[in-house]
């Protein structure tokens, strides 16, 4: 016999837990649900080319690759507050906030440039193999990683003093890493359809793994605390790799020309930027299943992408006609 007033849960307080229970599904669903758009253009003067772009979070900066310089934008208001010059060919662009200094890949000039983070002042050069083009920062050991396109090498710097700490063979043409703070870094190999493990500590390639079906693998981003790599594949396919195994957990359809991916943790939401002028959102279910949520309209040639962790917004660089441009994409 019941005598506390809440027989079989339908007490006084018994709407609580349903509410709960129902307020926090309607949280995770709108994330989930989509509704990503355009909502606006920032125009840039100038001519040339693009590539990469990062966002500095902290510091509320967005750096973006345009021609011979860096574009620095104020990632809030989206007004340009400096630029890098004399980049030649810029490719790519790493961070050292703890350190203070940045540091952009130059292609036509096989060299590395090392600024500061405060006044956009370039403090420095470093030499690299040839045509280096994807570049990040490793935290685990306070070193840059630029990946040669010219010479399948890594040319790897020490953050602190600028200096070359040594040289990776990569054994093919490398395209866009990802680190995961604990001393590995992994490289996709775009012309063998490989991603390679190496130990940053050592400056080797410690694992060679194949990741058919995906071919053609271009970008990656990193869910690091679950050990997935997402991995963008030319052959349109987004690939989940075992960051431990190198195993190929599952696969998902994207876009044509993918060039960029991004996880954001907080929504589970991978994003994979396609020159064809989309962007396909994939939701992480757990971490081995994964639905598509919708396909983005943007821009042909928007295949660069950055996400800003803090508002979740993704900035793309693209061209329409002799307009160089970012358009903020967000909800």
């Amino acid at each position: 016999m019941t005598t506390n007033g809440n027989r079989d849960g339908f007490g006084p307080n018994s709407r609580v837990l349903p509410c709960l229970i129902l307020l926090m599904a309607f949280s995770a669903s709108a994330f989930a649900d989509g509704g990503y758009h355009i909502i606006k253009k920032i125009p840039i003067p100038g001519q040339g080319g693009w590539d990469y772009l990062i966002v500095d979070e902290a510091a509320r900066r967005l750096y973006v690759s345009h021609g011979t310089q860096v574009e620095v934008l104020d990632v809030d208001s989206g007004t340009v507050v400096g630029k890098i010059p004399n980049t030649l060919g810029v490719h790519g662009i790493a961070l050292a906030p703890e350190l203070g200094r940045g540091f952009v890949s130059d292609g036509q000039t096989s060299t590395v440039t090392i600024f500061d983070l405060k006044s956009l002042q370039t403090i420095g050069q470093a030499p690299t193999g040839k045509k280096p083009d994807g570049i990040i920062y490793d935290s685990a050991t306070s070193q840059v990683f630029a990946f040669n396109g010219g010479s399948n090498s890594a040319t790897v710097i020490s953050a602190a003093d600028g200096k070359v700490a040594g040289t990776v063979d990569l054994g093919g043409g490398p395209e866009f890493a990802a680190a995961d703070g604990k001393g590995y870094v992994f490289d996709n190999l775009e012309d063998e359809s490989q991603i390679v493990e190496i130990n940053s500590r050592k400056l080797a390639v410690e694992q060679r793994w194949p990741v058919a079906p995906c071919q053609s693998p271009s970008s990656m981003a990193m869910d690091i605390p679950n050990r997935r790599i997402f991995i963008g594949c030319r052959s349109k396919v987004m690939a989940v790799v075992d960051a431990d195994s190198g195993k190929v957990i599952t696969t998902a359809p994207i876009g044509d020309h993918v060039d960029a991916t991004a996880f954001d943790a907080d929504s589970r939401l991978i994003f994979n930027s396609n020159g064809e002028g989309t962007i396909t959102v994939i939701h992480q279910d757990t971490p081995d299943k994964y639905s598509v949520v919708e396909t983005v309209k943007t821009v042909a040639r928007a295949k660069t992408m950055a996400l800003d962790r803090k508002t979740h917004q993704l900035f793309l660089s693209t061209a329409e006609g002799s307009q160089f441009e970012i358009l903020v994409v967000g909800k």
